[in-house]
């Protein structure tokens, strides 16, 4: 098999866990550097999440919350050590607010088959009108504590 094909079957592996929330499992995908983070963040660059546990702490601040999550795939490309993903999340939160948000996800492997990199480019504008305020104060007060 090769790395391209090893690396798009783990992350399909990877989604199919992301949307079960089991956030430990999730981590578990990420090599002890790698790093994820959702690219223009209101944190800046400094927003990243590095190494299985801080992926699965950022993972649980912000998905945990909702009282659903429904994937939408589209496009899933795979070429050497890279993996492309064109996808959307349908969010609902518990008080009542939903959106559909549009993603493309890169995550970069090592040779362990590890991810490396994993950088989401999410429309974050549409995310942030959606949100609650309280949804919104708990992912900046989870930073804050985490800094």
């Amino acid at each position: 098999m090769s790395d391209a094909a090893r690396n798009r079957q783990t992350v399909e592996r990877f989604w199919a866990t992301l949307y079960r929330r089991d956030f430990d499992a999730v981590g578990a995908f990420m090599a002890e550097r790698g790093e994820y983070t959702d690219v223009f963040s209101p944190g800046g660059d400094d927003d990243v999440a590095r190494g299985p546990a801080e992926v699965a702490a950022r993972l649980r601040l912000g998905l945990e919350p909702l009282s659903a999550i429904y994937h939408h795939p589209k496009h899933l490309v795979a070429e050497g050590d890279l993996v492309m993903y064109e996808h959307a999340e349908e969010w609902h939160w518990p008080t009542g607010e939903a959106c559909t948000i549009k993603f493309v996800s890169v995550q970069e492997f090592d040779s362990e088959g590890k991810i490396v990199r994993w950088h989401d480019y999410p429309d974050l504008q549409l995310l942030l009108a959606t949100a609650p305020p309280w949804w919104i104060e708990h992912i900046m007060e989870g930073y804050a504590r985490e800094a």
